[in-house]
């Protein structure tokens, strides 16, 4: 398994979605069940050896900042954008602070972990020669918080298959990743997705997903943080 060491937690957002609580603290710093959404993803890189950890930030980005100064581990590296530059080009933005590969989480993914973590997972999955991405998904139908018609299908290799038009899929992106920097190879710095990226590699056959094993929950909505904290009093999250 090869090792990584660099990680990023993509927070620069506006957090629209969970108005009115993020008009005036962004939605990074949200808390659930007692910890911020930022910490709780850093923890999960700490734990597993990250050493240092990239955050971007856009909106309040002072009271980001401030908060990752109580943090002592991991060593962490703000990139600022003046301007929203979306996942794709926020994360190409971060490319000088990140190793190869390094892990990219969404900040309002909280998860928790089997037996073996999940970043662990993905880093055991992912083969330096023949993959770009890595990709965490969870099947819809255990997936807290989450709504929609999921956004792929998996053959029996775990290739995964972008959902159709009007199509409803098993499995859902968790917004947690194991990345190569060649994604990024001729790409400047810009404003743009990281699904226009997934979407060449998933062509050449470079991307492979990981099922999650244990609970995941999305918390970028209202209704995804109430039914997130309903099920954490039922069931207490473990870090």
């Amino acid at each position: 398994m090869i090792a990584v060491t660099t990680g990023m937690v993509l927070s620069a957002g506006l957090g629209t979605r969970m108005r009115p609580l993020t008009d005036t603290m962004p939605k990074p710093l949200v808390p659930v069940a007692g910890r911020t959404l930022l910490d709780r993803a850093l923890d999960h890189l700490e734990a597993v050896g990250v050493t240092r950890a990239v955050v971007n930030t856009h909106y309040l980005a002072e009271m980001i900042r401030r908060h990752l100064l109580t943090r002592q581990r991991p060593a962490i590296t703000i990139s600022h954008e003046v301007e929203l530059l979306d996942t794709g080009g926020g994360i190409a933005r971060a490319l000088p602070d990140l190793g190869e590969p390094f892990f990219a989480v969404n900040s309002d993914a909280v998860w928790t972990d089997g037996a073996t973590p999940a970043l662990t997972r993905l880093a055991e999955a992912y083969d330096p020669g023949a993959l770009d991405a890595v990709l965490l998904v969870q099947e819809r139908a255990r997936a807290v918080g989450y709504g929609g018609p999921g956004d792929f299908a998996l053959d029996a290799e775990a290739r995964p298959r972008r959902r159709g038009l009007n199509e409803q899929v098993p499995f859902v992106f968790t917004g947690i990743q194991l990345l190569s920097r060649r994604l990024f190879t001729g790409e400047a710095v810009g404003v743009y997705s990281m699904n226009r990226l997934y979407d060449k590699a998933i062509l050449a056959g470079r991307v492979r997903c990981v099922v999650h094993d244990a609970a995941w929950f999305d918390v970028g909505t209202m209704t995804g943080l109430a039914a997130t904290e309903a099920r954490l009093r039922e069931r207490p999250l473990v870090r």
